[in-house]
């Protein structure tokens, strides 16, 4: 279940989008919508987990808002897509194993391993939610604009179409 709560223009460096948001029952999740969308197929596509580092506090640790800059500058190119904002902080395991894995992770660890080196899942994000507001927005097929063939593979098991990836700190 996805139910879409809201709507408004968004004016962002990056031109115009629709700003929509949802709730699963869960949480809420942001969708930016740039052009019309609806039957279109290779619809340019992010899906983008929150981090508060990066977003919120501009730490150079990693690269989730390069990767979203990018990502709606692609779109902007195009004039449409789509960027999925979930509320997944720490891979869905919250800041909170963000924060204890650092040490970890400077010592050499992935962040995958160092979260499971403090008790949490390696990556526990789901991405149904994703998949639900693609459907809501009657996307034919997406390029996904990730690196990360996991995302891909659970839209399309979540009944997706992804015809490409395509790394969108590859365009800069």
């Amino acid at each position: 279940m996805i139910v879409r709560l809201a709507e408004r223009p968004l004016e962002t460096k990056y031109g115009k989008f629709s700003e929509i948001l949802y709730y699963d029952g869960i949480a809420e999740s942001i969708a930016l919508v740039m052009g019309d969308v609806s039957g279109k197929k290779d619809i340019l596509c992010r899906i983008h987990s929150s981090c508060v580092s990066s977003h919120v506090f501009n730490s150079v640790e990693c690269a989730c808002r390069e990767e979203m800059a990018a990502s709606q500058a692609m779109i902007e190119s195009l004039g449409e897509g789509v960027i999925v904002y979930l509320d997944q902080e720490g891979k869905g395991n919250g800041h909170l194993a963000l924060m204890v894995s650092g040490p970890h992770k400077e010592a050499g660890l992935s962040q995958g391993d160092a979260y499971e080196k403090v008790g949490f899942e390696r990556d526990s994000r789901n991405f149904r939610p994703a998949a639900k507001i693609l459907e809501d927005l009657g996307v034919a097929s997406v390029v996904l604009l990730t690196g990360n063939p996991g995302k891909a593979e659970e839209l399309v098991a979540f009944g997706i179409r992804v015809s490409a990836m395509k790394e969108p700190m590859d365009e800069e």
